[in-house]
């Protein structure tokens, strides 16, 4: 299982993403492949140890290069692109981090991203990077 924090500046509408999250992994039936959480970035560093990716809203890109100057990053952080994060998907979500999983295994890059998205403002795409290159 696949477990997740999803990270945002700590307001109403992240936590109210997140149980939607929540309500779409069941209905998916995806409860064996993933798992989601909510933190307020503030926080979250605190619970590395217990999450196998990081999700951030896009608003916190500053604040992630940020903490890379400060401190040691155990976990990938993926900055979740604009499109994205305002129709999140459950079935997106998951495909996006089996594959961001790869990739940080393979190249050990954090923040990870995928090929040419390196500037997470100027993703256009809104499902995930697998089925966008079908």
């Amino acid at each position: 299982m696949i477990k997740v924090l999803l990270c945002c500046g700590g307001g109403f509408s992240s936590s109210y993403v997140s149980e939607r999250m929540k309500k779409e992994i069941i209905e998916n039936q995806l409860e064996d492949k993933i798992s989601m959480d909510f933190s307020p970035f503030s926080i979250s560093l605190d619970k590395m140890d217990d999450y196998d990716i990081f999700i951030c809203c896009p608003h916190l890109q500053m604040h992630v290069k940020q903490l890379f100057e400060k401190r040691d990053v155990t976990v990938p952080i993926y900055i979740l692109p604009p499109r994205i994060y305002g129709n999140m998907k459950i079935k997106d979500i998951y495909e996006d981090v089996e594959d961001l999983l790869m990739i940080y295994k393979e190249t050990s890059m954090n923040p990870v991203h995928f090929p040419n998205e390196e500037k997470v403002l100027k993703v256009l795409r809104a499902s995930s990077y697998r089925s966008s290159k079908k």
